[in-house]
């Protein structure tokens, strides 16, 4: 979603973009000087999809099916699949290309759909845990708004009425009450979802525990060969709207629950959100500070030998949900579209 601009008409020019930079081998004729020394490619949830018309939050995922063929164009486009911690060395050090895959927030999807993929290709991923999640004690705002829209027929919030009779009403609602909402302070973002939750019956935590992992599975998954545990915070904040006291407590508080609920260390940080208004450079030097080995945030982008010196600020590929087609991951894993989008930049740390 972007601000400003309705989805369906944002969805049809990046379409438009990715087809006319493939289809013209701007894409490919440009990969070598756009792209880099490797990407971290960000999921969320990978389950099947339920073929609702109402779907406000399908770019946070992808089938598994996908998942299975993505994997193995990452492998035919000669990248080796890494941990966090391998990413690190080889910008470093240096090093053949190469991919992370990351998946954010601990879904129980992730478990369930999404290991037995990775293990059948034996491909190492990352797994940021917001602690408030598996403890239960966290909402997941953006799934009870899609939650609660869907059960009514209409609302008025913010001294404005807001349509849900039908599938085009509710998305189109949705888009306007998210952004007036990333306007507001978080506390009141957070109350004024709370407020619809309650009025559409929708229970916060349980959500939470339909689709979160809870400490048990996080085990599971943190003993497994393949899975490094990373931090994505207690309860998921747009970190750059709150004050350095508050970014390093929920910085280093999941980290020292996380840590003692898997019994080892966990060095990799994902900045909840991630954009330029939900982490700057301020919660940059913070993960620094707090001795993270690395940090990922959502700014679009791939990574440069450069990156070994931006360690905390380090770019993802989204993988969404809307967009499930090799030929325009492919587009994408050409960095092309990247540098474009960032002015010629390679790095990008504001």
């Amino acid at each position: 979603m972007a601000n400003g601009m309705h989805l369906p008409v944002r969805k049809w020019v990046i379409d438009a973009g990715l087809g006319i930079l493939r289809a013209s081998g701007l894409s490919q004729a440009g990969a070598r000087f756009a792209g880099g020394a490797g990407v971290v490619l960000m999921f969320h949830h990978v389950r099947p999809f339920d073929g609702a018309g109402f779907a406000p939050n399908r770019g946070l995922e992808i089938e598994p099916s996908f998942l299975d063929e993505l994997i193995g164009l990452l492998r035919r486009k000669g990248l080796d699949i890494v941990s966090m911690d391998e990413a690190r060395r080889r910008l470093e050090q240096g090093g053949r290309r190469f991919a992370v895959l990351t998946f954010d927030d601990g879904y129980r999807d992730n478990l369930t759909n999404a290991l037995p993929i990775l293990e059948r290709h034996e491909a190492p991923f990352t797994l940021y845990v917001a602690s408030g999640f598996a403890d239960r004690i966290s909402q997941l705002w953006w799934v009870d708004m899609e939650l609660a829209i869907r059960q009514l027929d209409g609302f008025t919030m913010l001294r404005r009425q807001f349509l849900c009779r039908t599938a085009e009403e509710k998305s189109q609602s949705f888009i306007d009450l998210y952004w007036t909402l990333r306007d507001l302070r978080e506390e009141d973002l957070r109350s004024a979802v709370r407020e619809l939750a309650a009025l559409a019956g929708i229970d916060s935590l349980q959500v939470v525990a339909d689709l979160c992992m809870d400490w048990d599975e996080i085990g599971r998954m943190a003993a497994h060969a393949l899975c490094t545990i990373g931090v994505h915070t207690i309860t998921h904040p747009m970190l750059a709207k709150h004050p350095a006291d508050l970014v390093r407590l929920e910085m280093s508080t999941s980290r020292r629950v996380i840590e003692e609920h898997i019994g080892k260390p966990a060095v990799h940080f994902a900045y909840p959100v991630g954009d330029r208004t939900s982490a700057g450079p301020r919660d940059f030097a913070i993960a620094e500070e707090l001795g993270f080995s690395t940090a990922v945030t959502t700014r679009k982008g791939m990574l440069f030998p450069d990156h070994a010196k931006a360690m905390h600020a380090l770019p993802r590929l989204s993988v969404n949900g809307e967009w499930q087609d090799l030929d325009k991951m492919d587009a994408l894993l050409s960095g092309v579209p990247f540098l474009i989008w960032n002015r010629g930049r390679r790095v990008v740390t504001d």
